[in-house]
């Protein structure tokens, strides 16, 4: 009698197990940001990550109290005086002139962010006068990452561009209807003898007379598909390195809106309302002091590169403990299938090789002993922080006046931007560009896209030194004056100081001497 009470025991515990499984699997989709372990920002509240504490707490316990002297302040706020270069892209010796005849059409599809699209279209621009071809307007690919449709009219000021390259290069905004078949739908069906795909990395001007040339002879157009960072920085006529820098610091204006919205933000940080915010009344006093301090009227933009793809290939420990640990090494096996030379090194080698991202906590510490302090106008220019408003909670203690976009700039007025990645990061550079001075917590495309607008215009820039900063944040009993006097001595000549270019180096990081002339 007992074996059909069992039997029946079983099946409804079956029937329970299989809710249980089917409520599980249901459950994401109903709560989709409590599981979101590969998302890009904030982690998962399950499993993924907990808000570290401070990693230098006897350094930020001084930091947050620290009275920055004023002729530190003066110093650091004083503009980069004449350094003896200025712009140099139009030569009287080889005046610009269109040919007769053009080759024939040239189209690039540009993959990546804001900054690697823009070094892109500098490159499209010198490959057509390399072939004497004709240039449409740049295709855009949907960035796979933040899912950004924009397209280069979303982005760049069209009549702009194509005045101000008149003269050296002939441009059309869409093909001829005798090639309206040439379309970035057409290259991904098959096989296409007009499509150029084996463009190497830094291809000499030769390669692509040799490979792409004929190529538009016979047919009439030539597609380059991938084309980021495929024409090289040396060996080439330096009417071609001019027309790069004419193209990046001339050329490529950003549309009305974007700096509509930049010039309004610019504004807001240069003349800030002093109306009360949630931060309590210490914060109202500061905006109501700012007029007084050596800054007023300043700001620096700081861009915080922290998501989780630097986080995950870094390799490196940033006190999130073992969930962190895990859920990052999780990240790099699904991203990268493991394939992460960093992953092979320890957390203390990677940071005495200067390989890790500054934290937001070690970059308000940097900040800190550099000069800035709690009276800074600091604009945070950066598209997501792994970790949410948890992980900069501390630099925010330490900048109590930190900025970003949202808090400057209402809902409406941004929204033609939100959700663009692109149209996010073009208000970022317009913003960055406008600052007295311009900050990096890690290397990037934006940091080095940045670094050589800046210098083309004399722009104060400060590089963080990632090879001392490393070991001075591994070394726990180091005490504040110590910290402070490594971090001025070795930035001294890492603000804004005219670096010339090497062979390999990027024209755009690096404009003079190719790009720039003695004053």
């Amino acid at each position: 009698m007992r074996q059909p009470y069992n039997y029946n025991h079983q099946i409804h515990q079956s029937r329970r197990s299989a809710f249980a499984a089917l409520f599980l699997l249901l459950l994401p989709i109903f709560l989709p940001k409590l599981f979101a372990p590969l998302g890009r920002a904030s982690p998962s509240l399950f499993s993924e990550w907990n808000a570290p504490k401070p990693r230098h707490l006897s350094l930020l316990e001084v930091a947050l109290h620290w009275k920055t002297p004023i002729k530190q302040q003066s110093d650091l706020w004083s503009p980069l005086p004449n350094q003896g270069w200025k712009p140099c892209i139009d030569s009287a010796d080889d005046p610009a002139s269109l040919p007769e005849r053009s080759q024939g059409y040239i189209q690039v599809f540009l993959d990546g962010g804001l900054n690697q699209q823009r070094m892109g279209i500098c490159d499209a621009v010198a490959v057509a006068q390399i072939l004497n071809a004709t240039l449409v307007i740049p295709h855009l690919e949907v960035n796979p990452v933040w899912q950004d449709s924009s397209s280069f009219t979303d982005i760049f000021d069209l009549d702009h561009f194509i005045n101000v390259l008149r003269d050296e290069v002939s441009i059309v905004k869409e093909l001829p209807r005798q090639y309206s078949w040439s379309t970035r739908e057409y290259y991904a069906t098959g096989i296409r003898a007009t499509r150029i795909k084996t463009a190497p990395v830094h291809a000499s001007a030769d390669w692509y007379l040799e490979n792409v040339l004929p190529v538009m002879q016979s047919y009439g157009i030539a597609a380059i598909s991938p084309f980021s960072h495929r024409l090289a920085f040396d060996k080439l006529p330096i009417k071609i390195q001019h027309l790069r820098c004419k193209v990046n610091f001339e050329a490529l204006a950003f549309v009305p809106r974007i700096r509509l919205i930049g010039d309004t933000l610019v504004h807001r940080l240069r003349h800030p309302s002093g109306k009360l915010q949630e931060s309590g009344s210490e914060v109202l006093r500061e905006r109501i002091d700012d007029t007084l301090k050596v800054g007023a009227g300043k700001f620096v933009v700081l861009h915080l590169r922290f998501d989780k793809d630097m986080a995950a290939h870094s390799a490196c420990d940033f006190g999130g403990g073992k969930a962190e640990k895990l859920a990052l090494a999780k990240y790099r096996q699904v991203l990268w299938q493991g394939r992460v030379l960093n992953s092979q090194f320890t957390d203390n080698e990677l940071r005495n090789q200067g390989r890790c991202p500054l934290t937001p906590e070690e970059i308000g510490l940097l900040l800190t002993a550099l000069g800035f302090n709690n009276s800074t106008r600091l604009y945070l220019a950066s598209h997501k922080v792994y970790g949410g408003e948890a992980r900069i909670s501390t630099l925010r203690k330490m900048f109590p006046l930190m900025e970003d976009k949202k808090s400057l700039a209402s809902a409406k007025e941004l929204a033609e931007v939100e959700g663009k990645a692109s149209l996010m990061a073009a208000v970022d550079y317009y913003v960055s560009l406008q600052s007295d001075i311009f900050i990096s917590a890690s290397p990037g495309n934006m940091h080095n896209a940045l670094l050589g607008h800046r210098a083309y215009l004399n722009l104060k820039t400060i590089r963080p030194n990632m090879l001392l900063l490393g070991p001075l944040f591994l070394n726990k009993s180091m005490e504040w004056p110590e910290f402070q006097r490594a971090v001025i001595d070795g930035h001294k000549n890492r603000q804004g100081q005219m670096r010339l270019r090497k062979e390999k180096q990027s024209i755009y990081t690096y404009p003079a001497p190719n790009c720039m002339c003695r004053a």
